[in-house]
């Protein structure tokens, strides 16, 4: 079982950029799809981004697709996703979660079995 840990979370301003980080852990943690969730303040938990044991390989929501990039460090076990042009509805808390089958790349939360405790993440004017 991989156990991961969110880091990053902050308040900024609409346009601001923000990068968030997620330490992963366990064994055969890199052959581990790596995906970010958010949930937003009354509403549930809605996929952002995923990226393969093949780092080419990676999937966005259309909401944030070309504003938010997903990435990972294989020699760091980290995950991160560099935000830009951040708006007002994108607060809410940004989850890190694995699936064990690195050739899998979904958005359905169902698929992933480890995920962290959420790093909040506010954008206000």
């Amino acid at each position: 079982q991989v156990q991961v840990v969110e880091s990053g979370g902050a308040s900024v301003r609409p346009g601001d950029s923000l990068r968030l980080s997620c330490a992963a852990s366990g064994r055969a943690v890199n052959g581990y799809t790596m995906a970010w969730f958010r949930q937003a303040p009354g509403k549930g938990r809605e996929f952002v981004a995923a990226i393969g044991t093949n780092t080419r390989s990676t999937l966005y929501a259309d909401s944030v697709k070309g504003r938010f990039t997903i990435s990972r460090d294989k020699t760091k076990n980290m995950l991160y996703l560099q935000m830009d042009s951040l708006k007002l509805e994108d607060t809410a808390d940004y989850y890190c979660a694995a699936n064990w089958d690195g050739t899998v790349i979904s958005g359905n939360e169902r698929v992933y079995k480890s995920w962290g405790q959420g790093t909040q993440v506010t954008v206000s004017a």
